[in-house]
């Protein structure tokens, strides 16, 4: 019987897009995708941003940001930037895939990197970056139990759904709103591992996952892309 973590390896692999979208010409950002095995089960480490931040302050994400002139590729940015947030060492990373991108509203094309870490680390959070860190089971993003999608006009003027989570941390009695492109990350990570239908309704043909994620990235791409070009 193989492993969880082999059993998530091989299905990550086969989602890997390297860097089949590295050349589009939109500013870098890469976020990390901490795996860990606990108590038998993959959970995933989420960051909650600093409160004195201008962007964003106090929502949940992924160690990451934008790519510096030092970065090699967007496996580098997402390392990088998780020693700078949260004390993750690059070589206690196991990097096994990046998965399709995503857009965030800056107009940056953004690289999740899945790695996996282990389950002892002890995350020592930059207070200037970071004000909280906490893990989550990698199941509650198709089972969740307290999930309301919103609905949003995104920037190509059409109607999208956006995952939120409400995720309850009893051991630290802390609630924590998941959603944007940190949710949606989450979910298409725990698709392509779990290979299950969630409970709640996602915009991809679960029986070509592959094929469908990277049609719907393309679609989002050529709309935005319509879009500077009507505004020049």
């Amino acid at each position: 019987r193989k492993s969880i973590k082999e059993r998530a390896r091989l299905r990550l692999r086969e989602f890997d897009v390297g860097d089949k979208y590295s050349r589009l010409p939109l500013p870098k950002a890469s976020v990390l995708l901490p795996l860990m095995v606990r108590a038998g089960k993959l959970h995933l480490l989420l960051t909650v941003r600093s409160m004195q931040l201008r962007r964003s302050p106090g929502e949940v994400c992924f160690p990451g940001g934008k790519r510096e002139a030092i970065d090699k590729d967007e496996i580098d940015t997402a390392l990088r930037e998780a020693k700078e947030e949260v004390g993750l060492q690059p070589e206690k990373v196991e990097v096994i895939c990046r998965l399709v991108p995503g857009i965030d509203k800056m107009n940056n094309l953004v690289t999740p990197v899945v790695g996996f870490i282990e389950d002892t680390f002890q995350a020592i959070p930059n207070p200037d970056e970071v004000s909280d860190v906490f893990v989550v089971p990698l199941e509650y993003f198709v089972k969740p139990l307290n999930y309301k999608p919103l609905s949003y006009k995104n920037s190509s003027g059409y109607l999208s759904r956006m995952h939120c989570f409400t995720y309850d941390d009893c051991e630290r009695k802390t609630s924590f709103k998941i959603w944007g492109l940190t949710a949606h990350f989450a979910v298409f990570l725990a698709l392509v591992i779990f290979g299950e239908k969630p409970t709640f309704e996602v915009d991809y043909d679960l029986n070509n996952l592959i094929l469908s994620s990277e049609n719907n990235f393309m679609n989002l791409y050529a709309s935005l892309y319509e879009r500077k070009k009507s505004n020049l």
